[in-house]
């Protein structure tokens, strides 16, 4: 087939099927990649598996008890398997750990904190947002736990540069940067720096497209970014004549790019990111407090520390320390769902090489601090409704609450930040990370961040009994992550440290679904 006929083919295929049709043709045909195949939907095993076959489910030990632990009993349960989770802290749902009055912890350096958060106000101190396409809303579907929208981004957040001065609304950094790039492009594709790429048809396209994305000047004005409404106002528009005020500017190009604002754009472009994104209603741990209720509370042990694990040719022995004794529970099937670094020190007999790839995952430290403020400032100061500010201070992001909107009280997000500034965070003791946050954070707001702070929370995962970590760097395409993925004997792993979205509860459910997979195909066939 020659090339012209070839394309004309595929037009007509494009007119009459669609693209999803001259996609899958163009790959047919080698001159796009086909789709991979998707993975088989998830089948969750279920009693009458066992029907007719001689077989029956048999007992399970779950070390931790976090959502891939708790997963994998809940869908194992739903076949009868008689699983136990043992969780080392006193609550399960590992880091997804919501927050409210009279929630107390001690961390690793004898920190010991009490929320005194009002009724109704909570932190979701881990994961705090879903987006659309995780499974994670399908177990909260199945499981009844309601949810609501996350407010992921807001146009009228800020941002914040201390380096460079700046101090911004996130719809006016887009609206200059997109606004000076476009100028650039259009004019250096007018001056003829795009001919040896673009046909003189696709060059007009391109500029039309620049006029409409960066609110451009035309031709006759030379392609200059002027500013437009799109920036926001001084004064909003009102009734009669009122057409409102304009921000004044932009500044000049070099300006906006020595400015640094467009740095922080990048991340909704991320698949794990996303305009709305979701949260349950309550609080984060609404998710493992139902699948806690679904599996049956007195089939998880809080305050069971995992001594040792003991692999035979029958079974499997766990030791655990509980309330000041030495326990042992012994089953047909472990799943091992901690995290890969607490698994390195329990004591075993899977092998070195096991030892060993567990500490292939390197740990991320990450903080939180909560502040309830008396007043809903944020709201009723600034008109901002929820969504995220960025800045290159040390608090990484300042996020304000997508729920309760117009209460009387609200809480934000005071820092999330990783990597060296969370490490220098939790070296401080919580009175210590408030008095840092709100001095770093009044750069930003001025003295009304100061003010009418009624309590807060810091966690530092890093210094977390049972966890030390945030998450975990994923060793893809390596031999200890292949070997991981496998059981060793009849011990299995568990975590979203063996998936593709590791900091994510969808990584956790996706991993468990395949252990309860692979485990439940090895009893019906063995």
């Amino acid at each position: 087939m020659s090339d012209i006929s070839r394309r004309r083919f595929l037009q007509t295929v494009g007119v009459t099927g669609g693209a999803g049709a001259l996609f899958a043709t163009m790959g047919a045909l080698g001159l796009a990649p086909a789709a991979a195949a998707p993975a088989p939907p998830f089948r969750a095993p279920s009693r009458a598996d066992f029907h007719l076959t001689g077989r029956g489910a048999q007992k399970v030990v779950i070390l931790g008890g976090g959502v891939a632990g708790l997963a994998t009993a809940y869908e194992l349960g739903k076949a009868g398997y008689d699983c136990t989770v043992l969780e080392a802290r006193g609550v399960a749902g590992g880091r997804n750990f919501t927050v409210r009055g009279g929630t107390t912890e001690t961390d690793l350096d004898g920190h010991t904190q009490r929320a005194a958060f009002s009724p109704g106000i909570s932190m979701n101190a881990g994961p705090a947002r879903i987006a659309q396409w995780m499974v994670t809303l399908d177990y909260c579907r199945e499981l009844g736990v309601p949810i609501e929208v996350f407010t992921n981004q807001n146009a009228d957040a800020l941002i914040y540069n201390e380096s460079t001065g700046a101090l911004v609304k996130y719809r006016t950094a887009k609206a200059d940067v997109y606004g000076y790039v476009s100028e650039l492009l259009a004019k250096a594709t007018d001056q003829g720096a795009l001919d040896g790429e673009l046909s003189a048809t696709d060059k007009e396209r391109l500029l039309s497209f620049l006029q409409s994305y960066g609110a451009i000047g035309g031709r006759t004005a030379g392609w200059e970014y002027t500013g437009t409404s799109r920036r926001g106002y001084a004064a909003y528009p009102g009734a009669g004549h009122d057409a409102g005020t304009p921000l004044a500017g932009p500044g000049s190009l070099a300006d906006v790019f020595a400015s640094n604002v467009g740095r922080y754009f990048s991340f909704e472009f991320g698949y794990d990111q996303a305009m709305v994104m979701f949260q349950p209603v309550g609080g984060m741990d609404r998710i493992p407090y139902a699948l806690s209720r679904a599996i049956g509370p007195t089939r998880i042990k809080l305050g069971a520390v995992v001594s040792s694990v003991t692999d035979r040719p029958a079974g499997v022995e766990v030791r655990y320390e509980q309330a000041g004794r030495t326990r042992s529970l012994t089953a047909d099937y472990c799943v091992a769902a901690l995290p890969p670094h607490l698994l390195a020190r329990i004591p075993h007999n899977l092998g070195a090489d096991i030892t060993a790839a567990l500490g292939a995952w390197s740990v991320t430290p990450s903080g939180k601090i909560g502040l309830e403020y008396r007043r809903r400032w944020w709201e009723e100061d600034l008109r901002i409704y929820g969504g995220i500010t960025e800045t290159d201070l040390d608090l990484s992001h300042i996020w304000y609450p997508s729920t309760g909107y117009h209460s009387a009280r609200g809480l934000v997000v005071g820092y999330y930040n990783t990597g060296q500034n969370a490490l220098a965070y939790g070296a401080l003791t919580p009175a210590q990370r408030l008095e840092r946050a709100l001095t770093q954070g009044a750069k930003i707001h001025g003295d009304v961040y100061r003010q009418g702070v009624a309590a807060s929370w810091s966690q530092a995962w890093h210094r977390t009994r049972h966890l030390e970590g945030a998450w975990t760097g994923v060793p893809l395409g390596t031999p200890a992550y292949d070997l991981l993925l496998q059981p060793r004997g009849r011990v299995y792993f568990a975590g979203d440290w063996l998936t593709h979205e590791v900091a994510w509860q969808h990584g956790a459910f996706t991993s468990a679904r395949a252990v309860v997979t692979a485990l439940h195909q090895r009893v019906m066939t063995h």
